[in-house]
């Protein structure tokens, strides 16, 4: 293990994580602008988006498009770039870099090179709703986009709707009422919820109450804008506490179904908040009076 510096003194060049705002444009960093502009190159999600925030703070820096479709072209190309020197700002649409977005598979394969990743603090939609939202704010659980269909949705909910962590989603408002319908499907009509559109702007807003609230609401109003969801966690007093046999029989299944016991056990331990090791000395008595 090697421990590496954001700042190192070498030939190579630098990745630098710059975050934009979410809709004001007044909540871009001094840091930021500065960093843009002593920057060789700017990787945009939007090349058409990010001139006009570069145009807007006078900022001359070259732009090349980085984005979902051209990412295994582009990456080599920005890799060479930094070996041989250049500062690269790399930037999504709006918020911090590398979480929506291909910006994650740059920074992995810069981490790979031992170019240095520069991240610079700013705005960010899901820590700017949450500490506004009126629900408890920690622990959290980011989770983002849900998947849109299918098995992978349903597991998605089912999962979050047993986490006792305050839960953070991103939904479009072309999605957010059948989302809400989902929630309450899984996580029951009483759950706690607020919704949080167009931060930072001029029509920003919060829905605070249950999900059967909120899905009142919106049988006579239309979702307007991008939205970040907060989700209470599943109380306490619903949490559901397995008995040594049933966890027992938990790794017994997985097991019967081709995992591995460690993996088995690993998992199990997982989805009851509990130390491996706890359900390893279960499973195999260990602990055990004879």
């Amino acid at each position: 293990m090697k421990e590496q510096k954001s700042f190192v003194d070498n030939s190579k060049g630098c990745l630098f994580l710059v975050p934009t705002p979410i809709g004001n444009l007044e909540d871009m960093t001094f840091r930021a602008v500065n960093t843009l502009k002593e920057a060789d190159l700017v990787a945009a999600e939007d090349t058409r988006n990010t001139k006009n925030l570069l145009n807007h703070f006078e900022i001359p820096t070259e732009l090349i498009s980085f984005h979902e479709h051209n990412t295994a072209q582009r990456i080599p190309e920005l890799i060479e770039k930094m070996n041989s020197g250049l500062k690269i700002a790399q930037v999504s649409d709006a918020g911090a870099p590398s979480i929506s977005d291909p910006g994650k598979e740059l920074v992995k394969a810069a981490i790979k090179e031992e170019i240095p990743v520069v991240p610079l603090p700013g705005a960010t939609a899901s820590i700017t709703a949450l500490i506004a939202s009126g629900i408890e704010p920690q622990p959290f659980y980011f989770f983002g986009f849900l998947p849109r269909k299918g098995k992978e949705r349903t597991e998605a909910l089912v999962d979050l709707a047993n986490r006792n962590e305050t839960t953070i989603v991103y939904e479009s408002p072309y999605r957010v009422k059948k989302t809400i319908q989902d929630l309450i499907a899984k996580f029951g009509p009483e759950r706690q919820i607020t919704l949080a559109r167009e931060l930072t702007k001029i029509h920003e807003a919060f829905l605070r109450g249950s999900l059967q609230d909120v899905a009142q609401y919106y049988e006579e109003n239309d979702p307007k804008g991008e939205y970040v969801l907060i989700i209470a966690g599943k109380p306490a007093d619903q949490m559901e506490t397995s008995s040594d046999a049933d966890l027992v029989a938990a790794v017994d299944n997985l097991i019967d179904h081709g995992k591995k016991p460690n993996k088995a056990i690993k998992e199990v331990a997982a989805d009851n908040g509990l130390k491996k090791q706890t359900v390893y000395n279960l499973y195999h008595g260990i602990g055990e009076e004879e």
